[in-house]
């Protein structure tokens, strides 16, 4: 499986009280995610940015949307996916 980075912000007018009322089942299908390795780390930003960061394993971009898209609160957000690459090894000139 490929490593993908997935933007996702939340869309214009998503409620902030619907949403925390999925935070628990959120959490649940995190871990099933995590459990199954197609999870990663997932990091959030300021609440003001409205934007979450998934680390997660597919073979494609349509594979990755389709894991990210069980997730309950996937239903308010719109989502880019970035293929992730290894950092090259610095050369050391001789």
């Amino acid at each position: 499986m490929d490593a993908f980075m997935v933007v996702a912000t939340f869309k214009p007018g998503a409620s902030m009280e619907e949403v925390l009322t999925v935070v628990a089942e959120e959490q649940a299908k995190v871990a099933e995610l995590q459990s199954a390795g197609r999870i990663g780390e997932i990091r959030l930003a300021t609440a003001a940015r409205q934007t979450v960061f998934l680390e997660v394993f597919g073979s494609s971009p349509d594979d990755v949307e389709s894991s990210v898209r069980t997730l309950p609160m996937a239903k308010w957000w719109d989502i880019d996916i970035f293929p992730l690459n290894e950092a090259p090894n610095p050369q050391v000139a001789s």
